[in-house]
């Protein structure tokens, strides 16, 4: 049975949109070396809509990283989302309908972790329906004041810090389960 776990890049007053105009200045080896363990042995990729039109506009042309491309154009990816009518990038399925029991359906099919990057209305879907099994968060030590938030809405979702790292730059690498 796999495990959905979701990743965010975090500023300390909770935005997550944009973390390429402020997460740069803190990127080291050791914030390389965690995202790549997260991606190392991955199942596959969860995604909301937004972020696979972003994604799916990019990877298939990106010229960058040979080796990331490839991971990313190559991995299973499911796309979660009500209005999204098809899913054309390379080895990706739609889950619309009752997506809670095709999320579960993936989760009993699949064998592995199902990594997340971004997506935080998915993220929040996820936790208020019990399906994210952890969520790992690499807080950088600034306060971005503008952008979407992870937590946006009033909702309450208890969690249990079950790994913690701080790094030379400040960031800290915090992992929690739904308590």
């Amino acid at each position: 049975m796999a495990r959905i776990i979701s990743n965010f890049f975090i500023a300390l007053d909770g935005v997550v949109e944009s973390p390429d105009q402020w997460h740069f200045p803190y990127w080291n080896d050791e914030m390389g070396a965690a995202v790549q363990a997260g991606m190392a042995g991955s199942a596959g990729m969860l995604m909301g809509r937004k972020l696979y039109e972003e994604w799916a506009a990019y990877w298939p042309t990106a010229e960058v990283d040979e080796g990331l491309s490839k991971i990313m154009n190559g991995s299973p990816k499911w796309v979660v989302s009500s209005t999204l009518e098809r899913a054309d990038w390379t080895n990706t399925t739609l889950i619309q309908g009752d997506v809670a029991a095709g999320v579960r359906a993936l989760k009993e099919r699949v064998d592995g972790d199902i990594q997340m990057s971004g997506s935080a209305t998915t993220v929040r879907w996820l936790l208020a329906n019990g399906l994210l099994d952890r969520l790992n968060l690499l807080v950088h030590p600034i306060a971005v004041g503008h952008g979407q938030r992870l937590f946006e809405d009033s909702s309450t979702y208890p969690l249990k810090l079950v790994a913690s790292e701080t790094f030379e730059t400040g960031v800290l690498n915090l992992g929690y389960v739904p308590a």
